[in-house]
């Protein structure tokens, strides 16, 4: 499993999450299997986003179609989105 982490602040979190909820990439089509949304307790303006993917290539071509869209966003939606991939090596459910 490979995961996209993006993180970045937001001027106004309802605003933010209504623009990712339109889902202007279509993730489910990209092969985004799961998303989680987290937001620290001492800056609610700030957002992590994981997305989940089967392998590299889709995170990849995820990520490629983000940055084209923080081009005509960033600044209005978001600021300074800061990303990165990892690959799960273990996973514990208790």
């Amino acid at each position: 499993m490979t995961i996209l982490r993006i993180e970045h602040k937001v001027p106004n979190f309802e605003g933010w999450k209504k623009a990712f909820e339109s889902d202007p990439i279509g993730r489910e089509k990209s092969g985004v299997r799961r998303y989680s949304i987290f937001r620290p307790t001492d800056d609610l303006n700030y957002v992590i986003i994981d997305l989940e993917f089967d392998g590299l290539a889709d995170a990849e071509a995820v990520l490629a179609m983000l940055r084209k869209l923080w081009e005509r966003v960033e600044g209005h939606v978001m600021f300074n989105p800061q990303t990165r991939i990892l690959n799960v090596t273990e996973s514990m459910v208790y």
